[in-house]
């Protein structure tokens, strides 16, 4: 496995899904099969695609920033920043699992919305 490349290929996955070309980011960084973990997103590259087109039609002023991203065997982690309208933030992890030929071809993630005040100053990010 090469850890950069799929770190990179990760990033470039997400943010073009993101920004809303999820069609295309499926054709350069999924493989053969996608299994969705996500309980808001259908299995699938056509679910992918559904749920990140509404998001693009429904929120287009949303913004990403990718904070950590971590490579281990097949799996890479995102830590991102995600600022929606409204100025309501969330924090999210993302996992993402290579197959052999380098493609994205499995994905977990966990959302928290980024709350007012903190017990501590150490912030989400």
């Amino acid at each position: 496995m090469n850890l950069e490349k799929n770190k990179k290929n990760a990033i470039a996955f997400y943010k073009t899904a993101y920004e809303g070309n999820p069609k295309e980011a499926i054709e350069k960084y999924v493989g053969e099969e996608y299994i969705q973990h996500n309980p808001d997103v259908a299995n699938g590259t056509l679910g992918f695609i559904d749920y990140f087109e509404r998001m693009q039609r429904e929120y287009p002023e949303k913004s990403i920033e990718f904070v950590r991203c971590i490579a281990e065997g097949d799996l890479v982690a995102l830590h991102t920043h995600q600022t929606w309208p409204g100025n309501d933030e969330y924090v999210t992890m993302d996992f993402f699992r290579f197959d052999e030929n380098g493609k994205i071809c499995e994905h977990w993630d966990a959302i928290q919305q980024v709350p007012k005040s903190f017990a501590n100053q150490n912030g989400m990010f």
